[in-house]
């Protein structure tokens, strides 16, 4: 699976990893910044503030929680890529899309920040060396290296993905 060792992530994000058909992490991160542009724009925009079911999220909720994750795994990737020890927290993902408050934002100012923050995880992943790669750090109490952080950003995003055509669309 990528040639990761299974002390490079958690495992409940294998689950992720598995959906990424890409072996080279900025190659992935392009592509799928692309095709997911391209995916969101399709939604009609009556979908866009759409539950499934009462309590669930909103197709908005989703993109920013996407968006939420991305610079928190980034965050955890510059760290461990430059030898930080420190244990870095979780964090509570169905809290961050409350306080969000995703709905009360244009869609088209969402897809732009999305662009703007996987640009940024882009020109993060260019500077890793094949070492800093490799590093590991802890992360939600779990070892994680800067490579699988770039297979999780990628997996999760699928992994929604998949969620919004089998739930919403």
């Amino acid at each position: 699976m990528k040639n990761l060792q299974s002390n490079e992530f958690a495992p409940y994000y294998e689950n992720y990893i598995k959906l990424v058909p890409e072996q080279d992490i900025i190659k992935g991160l392009t592509k799928q910044k692309e095709e997911m542009l391209h995916f969101f724009k399709s939604i009609p925009v009556f979908k866009h503030e759409f539950r499934y079911a009462e309590g669930k999220w909103t197709i908005k909720d989703i993109i920013l929680h996407l968006i939420d994750a991305e610079r928190i795994f980034a965050y955890r990737a510059l760290r461990i890529a430059r030898n930080d020890k420190t244990a870095l927290p979780g964090f509570e993902e169905n809290d961050y899309v409350v306080a969000a408050n995703a709905n009360n934002r244009e869609y088209e100012n969402l897809l732009t920040e999305y662009e703007t923050v996987r640009n940024a995880s882009i020109s993060l992943f260019e500077t890793f060396t094949s070492e800093e790669l490799l590093r590991l750090g802890i992360a939600s109490n779990n070892s994680v290296s800067v490579r699988a952080i770039g297979y999780i950003m990628l997996g999760h995003e699928l992994h929604h993905k998949n969620v919004i055509l089998e739930r919403y669309l």
